[in-house]
């Protein structure tokens, strides 16, 4: 049993509120996921030419300035940072994959959580409260997110294994439920060249959109397929860098509810982590259909 909350502001005066109006709804779902917790925020956007990734060390004390100082040599060019708790934050114009060919030189102990232009993944093990306060959800500026909260059925309780998982460039996954075939899918993503990091059957939905997106699907068509190719039970949330979409298995056990208005749109497992959001009371609430995408982006 986890726990998945999702926000969308449709008005960017709003966007200094995202930490703010999430935290709450984040630490509703403690009771559905007090393993481990993460979320993925959209917002602070480089520039064309500019990538973003987000680091993340297993241990803490992690001299970061050090790992930047080689790192910028390496690549031969000025690069911007701060960090985060256990986290770093890197902006850099720059090839991506010639970043990521750096950083496994440099630092394989460090994980890459995220790349693209927008997309920030912080997550860790503890309580929901404790990673929102590890990593000052609260403070957080942005014009979309989705998190999660995990109670381990699959796999090991580890950083690593926490959610969201990346699915590419602004592009990540979190997961309610559990799938039958990510073993024997898991062997053939692998062959298609995909790696995977961890035994959590979420990394091969991840690992799945991928793939597809890799083979020229639009994300509504790798979402599709997912309906035929992904056995066992789940809900989706998967942010992108212009918005956010959920999606329910075609049996849709997993609990999910979705809420509009003017402001926003808000997602979550269970109602209680809307009840904090303004105008909730006058928001249009439904529970999303079966085997049905809804997606919400920006033009």
């Amino acid at each position: 049993m986890c726990g998945i909350v999702g926000l969308y502001l449709k008005k960017p005066e709003l966007e200094g509120q995202l930490g703010k109006l999430f935290e709450p709804m984040l630490e509703a779902m403690t009771d559905r996921g007090p393993d481990s917790a993460g979320f993925a925020i959209y917002g602070d956007e480089v520039a064309e030419g500019w990538i973003k990734l987000t680091l993340q060390a297993t241990e803490g004390g992690y001299d970061w300035r050090a790992l930047m100082g080689a790192l910028e040599g390496r690549l031969g060019c000025s690069l911007d940072w701060f960090q985060n708790a256990s986290a770093a934050v890197l902006k850099v114009h720059s090839d991506e994959a010639a970043v990521r060919a750096a950083l496994a030189e440099l630092a394989p102990g460090v994980r890459i959580m995220s790349a693209g232009q927008s997309i920030e993944i912080l997550k860790g093990m503890g309580l929901p409260k404790e990673i929102s306060e590890r990593f000052g959800l609260a403070r957080m500026k942005g014009s979309h997110i989705i998190g999660h909260t995990r109670m381990a059925t699959e796999s090991a309780v580890t950083m690593e294994g926490s959610h969201p998982f990346s699915t590419g460039a602004d592009l990540c996954l979190v997961h309610n439920g559990s799938l039958s075939n990510h073993f024997r899918l898991r062997q053939e993503l692998k062959r298609q060249g995909i790696a995977f990091e961890t035994e959590n059957d979420t990394e091969v939905a991840a690992g799945y959109l991928t793939w597809r997106l890799q083979q020229g699907d639009s994300l509504k068509e790798a979402l599709d397929k997912s309906l035929e190719d992904l056995d066992g039970f789940f809900t989706f949330a998967i942010g992108t860098r212009n918005g956010f979409a959920v999606i329910r298995d075609p049996i849709a056990c997993k609990p999910a509810i979705l809420a509009e208005t003017d402001d926003y749109v808000a997602m979550a497992s269970e109602y209680q982590a809307l009840a904090s959001l303004p105008g909730i009371d006058k928001a249009k609430v439904w529970e999303p259909e079966p085997a049905t995408l809804y997606i919400w982006e920006r033009a």
